[in-house]
């Protein structure tokens, strides 16, 4: 079977399969093949010269936490520097705000994620911090005034500062309704936060001298639950040079992602001004979780790609029973597996990317809508997929796996978060259904299935029973709330392996390359579309259990 690299995949995906020059050259902003080619040539040494050869490193280091100080591995600041002067952080970034140049680049979000995936299969601790200026910068950039951009944009584009995202607290989880943080008001157009967050990643750090925590949090008449939350910005160093009153109370011991620094902040009377309305604070920070949401599940195919780059050396040179045991069918299956899942899922989140630009670039309302749907399906499928493909990683690896030595245990304990953080699976699974779904009526979904069905013969049965999925989550799913939770999950994953089997289809009938494993997908990984359908007429087994 003629394989290809990632990096492959990425310029055929943008170039071939969404025809992103096309895209681009319609909306006035033209970016040819070879433009991308070379961007995605550039991050794919990056990743190889800069972060796979310390990620081993990094992870055993960790992040440390002394009287109030975190230190990240010694590559790190070499790393973010290198960072910082390749111009990365502003590649998607917008160019100029109010007349202001911020050193952004103004390129499409697709390229953005494929950029994304190649660092993150590099050291996913730390990408997860430039992670989260994107979406910092998503969040001013829409949301702030003018001269909240003109201070922040410049410094966040060229990463010469990190952003956070400071939602959760010790009681408040999933549940922003929770939210204590308070927000004084300071008399002089400015706020003084005080609270505590949790689970910050890089909310305090040594690579940069500042950074912008974007904080939920009350006015003292707020009213309760989501409607009284609004959005706060405090810099760790105030304009005047002077360290801001926040700072971090410890660091989390973890299962994975080491090196990345997940902190408890505490908020002590900070400094901050609001972003947006008061009592808004939601919709501004949606926008920031949003495009948090596909960068997870960009790290779900990103692990899948470090998985397979790890097990298929691994099983070309390690001989048993006289041949190398990639040889051996079962083997073979579990290889093929990861490479088919992870390319399903790159080329979905490439669609999902495309999808986002032709919405941005052409005011496309249907593109609009198709990456609303997208977005929780591409968040939890890709990265449950990276899970089982580190997983099956570690199993080709046998023995040696299991052993940090050969660095597929760190795979598996760094793709576990990604169905947690961002909004739990079950979370998307219930957006999907309840939101994305509803709303119009399943068009969108409809929609889709239709562009399935059309793309290949072999499809047709998993799109008719997508299909009959569907009108059950609109009729059945939509009288009975308990129902349509209890199935939602089964729901995303059918979609996730329908969509996948599309993905792959496309991809075989515009180059030869990938027939071989968009025939092996479509015969043994498919099916699994069907098996998890079969459990969505089945939510009393689950109702029936709560009520015991």
């Amino acid at each position: 079977m003629t394989t290809t690299t990632p990096a492959e995949d990425m310029v055929f995906g943008l170039t071939r399969l969404l025809d992103l020059p096309g895209l681009t050259a319609a909306a006035g902003a033209p970016l040819g093949a070879e433009d991308i080619a070379a961007i995605i040539g550039e991050a794919d040494r990056f990743a190889r010269d800069k972060l796979w050869p310390h990620a081993m490193h990094a992870d055993r280091h960790g992040a440390v936490y002394e009287n109030g100080v975190v230190r990240t591995p010694p590559s790190y600041k070499e790393s973010y520097q290198a960072w910082i002067e390749g111009g990365w952080q502003g590649l998607a970034a917008p160019a100029e705000s109010h007349g202001v140049e911020t050193g952004g680049q103004d390129l499409p979000q697709a390229l953005w994620m494929a950029v994304q995936e190649l660092m993150t299969t590099g050291d996913m601790s730390f990408m997860l911090c430039p992670l989260l200026t994107a979406g910092a910068i998503e969040a001013i950039h829409r949301f702030a005034t003018p001269e909240q951009q003109a201070a922040w944009l410049p410094k966040l584009t060229t990463a010469e500062w990190t952003g956070t995202m400071c939602l959760t607290e010790p009681q408040a989880g999933s549940d922003l309704s929770q939210v204590r943080t308070k927000a004084e008001p300071l008399g002089n157009g400015r706020y003084a936060i005080s609270g505590q967050k949790i689970f910050i990643t890089f909310g305090e750090h040594d690579m940069t001298p500042n950074t912008l925590h974007l904080i939920l949090a009350r006015l003292p008449d707020a009213p309760p639950g989501t409607r009284g939350i609004s959005l706060f910005a405090a810099q760790k160093v105030k304009d005047n040079g002077q360290r801001n009153d926040l700072r971090c109370g410890g660091i989390e011991k973890k299962l994975g992602i080491h090196a990345s620094p997940t902190c408890v902040m505490l908020f002590e009377g900070a400094e901050a001004e609001m972003v947006g309305e008061p009592n808004k604070g939601l919709n501004a920070m949606f926008a920031m979780m949003n495009a948090a949401r596909l960068g997870v599940g960009v790290q779900g195919n990103a692990q899948g790609a470090r998985a397979l780059a790890l097990a298929q050396p691994f099983a070309e040179q390690r001989t048993q029973g006289g041949q190398p045991i990639s040889r051996h069918p079962d083997v073979a299956r579990m290889l093929a597996e990861i490479r088919a899942t992870t390319l399903a899922g790159r080329l979905l989140a490439l669609e999902a990317g495309a999808a986002l630009d032709r919405a941005r670039l052409m005011k496309d309302k249907a593109a609009d809508d198709r990456v609303a749907l997208l977005t929780p399906i591409v968040k939890s499928w890709c990265t449950d997929r990276g899970v089982d493909n580190a997983s099956l990683g570690i199993q080709v690896h046998g023995g040696m796996g299991f052993v940090e030595e050969t660095g597929a245990a760190q795979v598996l304990r760094d793709a576990r978060i990604a169905p947690i953080y961002e909004g739990t699976n079950g979370i998307q699974a219930m957006d999907l259904i309840g939101r994305k779904l509803l709303r119009d009526g399943g068009a969108t979904m409809k929609g889709l299935i239709g562009e399935v069905r059309a793309a290949d013969p072999r499809l047709s049965a998993a799109a008719d029973a997508m299909d009959r999925a569907t009108d059950w989550m609109l009729t059945t799913g939509a009288a009975s709330s308990d129902a349509a939770q209890a199935s939602a999950a089964a729901y995303l994953e059918a979609a996730g392996w329908t969509l996948g089997g599309w993905m792959l289809a496309r991809a075989a009938a515009a180059d030869d390359r990938y027939a071989k494993l968009a025939s092996f997908y479509i015969a043994r990984l498919l099916p699994r579309a069907a098996a998890r359908i079969a459990e969505i007429e089945a939510a009393d087994s689950v109702l029936d259990l709560m009520a015991a």
